[in-house]
């Protein structure tokens, strides 16, 4: 077809690809890394409680209720705190402001795959890092000259946690870049495994969370970035530059009532983090292998069939699972950690593909 003139000023990407959405309400969904288990009890009582006639106002640009909640819950000054709708506005937010240099901004090979896609909305030039064969990083890749530094930890989709003193070295090495480490799955790790405590140290890092994951909102899109107020006051001035009423009234208010009930946090993280370990002894018993996650799903390859099989496979049997057909981790499967009778019947189903025709 040929290119209508008009399409020659249009700015063309290939987009990000998101999990599958199942619409049936009998599945089994394990392929988006959503929490199996509903927000903590407050966060229902704010939405019973909410005044509808508040709706034809505009909400609090700048989220205080939301942002106080959560300096006050990491010990910060609310000055140190943006928020955005979802990790991914913030982190597309951060993209914006922060690399704009013509140098190529540094990621892994193998890592959450909206960074390209950001990389080429905003035209940054930007280059891959391939990650060791146990999926681990090599610090010495990212001392290289670049426009800036982002990955997650635990990486996605391999799961694999990099240690804090590995960070600050990259930290360390890069006074002249801005470092922004993803920890959407932090909260899966365990304690002192966050490199939020550098940011006192190094003031051009960023550290970026959600609560799509460990607090079970992903429907309300609630993600912060922390660092040093000026990263952050550079973040906002772009931010209200563009749109200042991001996010609404009900989502700030549910995000200060999440992040004040420390206990039902711990509770739920905890649930998800004994079934992970439990998943991993049952998926060695089915001959998989499999990196050492620490965050809310296992990164997975079946030795017995393709991955491409058992995923179509259980498919089939409405248990959704996450596939890539790209080298390198074209034999592994991506599985959500789910309730332990969703991880049952996960684990029914692959016995029995395993082990058929065997």
């Amino acid at each position: 077809m040929t290119e209508k003139k008009w399409e020659q000023s249009v700015r063309k990407v290939i987009p990000y690809v998101p999990g599958e959405q199942p619409q049936e309400t009998d599945v089994v969904k394990l392929n988006t890394n959503e929490n199996p288990y509903p927000p903590c009890p407050s966060v229902r009582a704010v939405l019973d409680k909410f005044d509808i006639s508040k709706m034809r106002l505009y909400p609090a640009p700048d989220a205080k209720v939301l942002v106080d909640a959560i300096a006050e819950r990491y010990k910060l000054n609310p000055s140190q705190i943006f928020v955005g709708v979802g990790s991914d506005d913030v982190i597309s937010m951060a993209f914006m402001t922060f690399f704009n240099s013509d140098k190529p901004i540094l990621f892994p090979d193998i890592t959450y795959s909206f960074y390209d896609v950001w990389a080429d909305v905003y035209r940054i030039p930007y280059k891959t890092c391939p990650l060791n064969k146990d999926f681990t990083i090599n610090p010495d890749d990212y001392k290289q000259e670049n426009g800036g530094i982002i990955f997650p930890n635990p990486n996605a989709p391999t799961g694999v946690l990099e240690s804090v003193d590995m960070i600050e070295d990259i930290v360390k090495s890069n006074p002249d870049s801005v470092v922004i480490i993803d920890e959407a799955y932090i909260d899966f790790a365990g304690a002192g495994k966050s490199c939020l405590p550098l940011i006192d140290k190094y003031d051009n890092l960023l550290v970026i969370q959600t609560y799509s994951k460990s607090r079970s909102m992903a429907g309300m899109r609630i993600g912060f970035a922390m660092g040093n107020e000026k990263l952050i006051k550079y973040m906002n001035d772009v931010k209200f530059s563009i749109n200042s009423y991001t996010m609404n009234t009900v989502t700030q208010l549910c995000g200060a009532e999440s992040m004040r009930d420390e206990a039902y946090f711990t509770e739920t993280v905890e649930k998800i983090v004994r079934t992970r370990e439990n998943a991993k002894k049952r998926l060695a018993e089915l001959n998989f292998i499999f990196t050492d996650s620490m965050s809310n799903f296992i990164f997975a390859s079946p030795q017995k069939k393709s991955a491409q099989y058992v995923f179509e496979e259980l498919k089939k049997r409405k248990i959704y699972v996450r596939y890539w057909n790209k080298p390198v981790i074209c034999d592994y499967l991506r599985i959500s950690v789910g309730t332990d009778e969703e991880m049952e019947k996960l684990f029914n189903a692959l016995e029995d593909i395993i082990n058929e025709n065997s």
